[in-house]
């Protein structure tokens, strides 16, 4: 195996003493874990963030073993960590779509629509700008992966709101019911924080 392409990082956990194995979703190979030695040191910690975009190496001498990647930063999410919206928002959908997007099953449509959307979340100036991508983002990851229905409809900031509460129940049963980590942790915190702005 050997690839070169840009990627969305989703995940990022710790192997050994400085490495980590990366997560990241690329429009071609879909979903591709690799070995990033030094992930955790001074150089590559800022670029092993989920929401990141990075230009991906990854190596492999077999199919069966677990690729080396070389990673360049392309785009930084860093800066919306200390923002308790958008941080909140970016880790709810890099860990779900972690955890439920099996490896190397190209998803380009689902590729786009996350990258579109952490670019909403990063540039729009409320989070009433991206709620409803998000909204849409979770009905498409549903659908793409065999258990939704059609696009929904949003006329407002309630509607969305209402639409994500709906939604819930079919990621906890369909998508993650498999899961061992407590990935809708990360959905309800942002859920609470979104729920502020309508009080």
């Amino acid at each position: 195996m050997h690839l070169t392409a840009p990627a969305i990082l989703l995940a990022a956990r710790p192997h050994g003493e400085t490495a980590v194995i990366a997560r990241m979703l690329t429009e071609q190979s879909g979903v591709v874990a690799a070995y990033v030695a030094g992930g955790r040191g001074r150089q590559l910690r800022p670029v092993v963030i989920p929401g990141n975009i990075v230009q991906a190496e990854i190596r492999a001498k077999s199919d069966n073993q677990l690729p080396f990647a070389r990673l360049e930063l392309v785009t930084s999410r860093g800066p919306w960590l200390s923002e308790p919206l958008p941080s909140a928002a970016i880790a709810w959908i890099t860990a779900l779509t972690a955890a439920v997007l099996p490896e190397r099953n190209a998803y380009p449509t689902l590729y786009a629509a996350l990258g579109g959307l952490l670019e909403a979340i990063c540039s729009a100036d409320a989070a009433r700008q991206w709620v409803e991508a998000l909204a849409v983002y979770e009905a498409l990851l549903l659908r793409e992966l065999g258990y939704g229905g059609e696009r929904p409809a949003i006329a407002d900031l309630g509607q969305a709101l209402e639409i994500l509460d709906r939604q819930e129940p079919l990621i906890a049963r369909y998508l993650l019911a498999d899961t061992r980590a407590d990935v809708l942790a990360a959905r309800q915190l942002l859920r609470q924080r979104l729920a502020r702005m309508v009080e």
